[in-house]
Parts: C-alpha cells; sequence; structure tokens
C-alpha cells in the first residue's frame, strides 16, 4: 500500500467514524426529547 493509499484510507475511515458519532449523538438528543415529552405529559 502506497503513502497515498494508506492517507486515502486513513482519511475515509475518519470520515467514516465522524458520521457515526453524528447518528449516535442524534439518537441520544431523540431519546431525550421522547423521554422528557412522556415525562411531561404524566
Amino acid at each position: 500500500m502506497t503513502p497515498e493509499e494508506k492517507a486515502e484510507f486513513e482519511r475515509r475511515r475518519r470520515a467514516r467514524n465522524w458520521a457515526l458519532l453524528s447518528v449516535l449523538i442524534a439518537l441520544v438528543i431523540l431519546f431525550y426529547f421522547i423521554s422528557t415529552a412522556r415525562l411531561l405529559r404524566g
């Protein structure tokens, strides 16, 4: 694997990790709002 290929592979992996982190944060926020709404509703 050439240094350019390795850099491209690492760049793609980093982008995928950021996307996964964003999805997880969005799910946490969604569950937080759902549980808050259920508590407030009674």
